[in-house]
């Protein structure tokens, strides 16, 4: 599990921001076991505790669930995947618009860029080429 960690955000955060984003992509599954503390506390070279500490939240927004004797799980809910999934779209989306706004585009540009942006994807169909 590849993680930079950036100093500027405590690392739970970045831990289930890690785990939400496996989970909204598909890499982790509605009701697929996720790694025990001391796994992934290993596994990242970090504090147990922190790892328990992300676990703690995740269950509290209800991201993944603890099956007494036989550990934690990705929330079987697609309505609750599909919230996170929205709550990610958002945040990338306010991040965008931020950065346009601060270059000092318009609205109405910002809508032909994306346009025309989405239009040379489809074209493209996913090939990128860097110039």
């Amino acid at each position: 599990m590849p993680i930079e960690f950036d100093n500027n955000l405590p690392i739970y955060l970045q831990i289930m921001q890690y785990i939400k984003r496996q989970i909204v992509t598909g890499a982790l599954k509605a009701g697929d076991k996720i790694p025990s503390v001391r796994e992934l506390a290993a596994e990242l070279q970090i504090n147990p505790n922190t790892v328990q500490r992300t676990f703690q939240e995740l269950e509290r927004e209800e991201v993944v669930e603890t099956k007494r004797g036989l550990g934690r799980y990705v929330t079987s809910e697609e309505r609750k995947i599909m919230m996170i999934k929205k709550e990610m779209a958002g945040e990338l989306l306010d991040r965008f618009l931020t950065g346009m706004q601060e270059l000092g585009i318009e609205e109405q540009d910002i809508v032909s860029i994306v346009t025309d942006a989405l239009a040379e994807g489809s074209q493209g169909k996913g090939e990128k080429t860097h110039e």
